[in-house]
């Protein structure tokens, strides 16, 4: 098989903070030695793409500003596609605010006055944020959701993402999201694909996530590589429904697939 572009998952895939995940370094240098065209997706709504580019500098890595989108990114796109003109109510970090602020879109401190309801990973999140959350849906408005990841992978213990405080939210308002912006969408997909250039049989892409990673690649007919070294177990990986084409150690393994001598 011959590809021509990868989709590559950030945290639990090339770093863990700040610092780079055994077997990364090789992984990207076959990438390049291929010479595919390559993206880094991750699903962290909270920073903005130069942001990356820093933690990729401090992990030992080059990677431009330019290749990286965000749940963040994906978002503020998908906001100014289809809300341009709301009033948002955000329950989320203050990084996805400044970035929603950036593309001039409107944000409103009243649940009450809020024409859609964006939700997100929250470190300060609590009993008003789902009160606010109470308030704000009870119109019926869209309820929108960065991303659905329910832990993100960090040096030493996981910290809650997204996904628990949608979780939290749709328990207390007895409301499932409408939209997810981030992986595995059909808006996220469509966006890293058209950077790339190329159909998606012709691409790959990598993670540590079977319901984000794997799931995007595979609804749109990519190649799919499961990575061990973040949030999927073997105990995990049994139970899933969705079998990824290629299940590797770590990236230092992903050589083989770009030859055609993996298993």
């Amino acid at each position: 098989m011959s590809y021509n572009g990868i989709v590559l998952d950030v945290d639990g895939t090339v770093v863990r903070g700040d610092e780079p995940i055994p077997g990364a370094a090789a992984g990207l240098a076959a990438v390049s030695q291929a010479g595919l065209d390559r993206v880094f997706l991750s699903n962290n709504p909270t920073k903005r793409p130069a942001a990356y580019e820093s933690r990729f500098e401090t992990a030992g890595f080059d990677v431009d500003r330019e290749e990286v989108f965000t749940a963040g990114t994906i978002t503020t796109e998908y906001l100014r596609s289809e809300h341009a003109d709301d009033r948002l109510f955000v329950i989320g970090d203050p990084g996805l605010d400044s970035q929603l602020l950036a593309a001039d879109l409107s944000l409103t401190d009243d649940p009450e006055a809020a024409d859609a309801l964006v939700a997100s990973m929250d470190r300060e999140f609590g009993y008003q944020s789902l009160c606010d959350a109470i308030v704000a849906l009870d119109d019926e408005i869209p309820f929108i959701g960065t991303d659905p990841d329910m832990l993100i992978p960090q040096t030493g213990y996981n910290i809650p993402g997204t996904g628990a405080m949608l979780h939290a939210i749709e328990g207390v308002t007895d409301r499932e999201v409408d939209v997810i912006c981030g992986k595995p969408s059909d808006f996220a997909r469509r966006t890293v694909l058209d950077y790339l250039g190329c159909p998606p049989e012709e691409c790959l892409v990598v993670g540590d996530r079977l319901n984000t990673d794997i799931e995007l690649g595979a609804a749109a007919g990519m190649t799919t590589v499961l990575v061990r070294t973040g949030i999927t177990n073997a105990e995990t990986l049994a139970d899933s429904p969705t079998t990824p084409d290629y299940v590797l150690d770590s990236l230092a393994e992903l050589e083989a697939v770009l030859d055609g001598h993996a298993d």
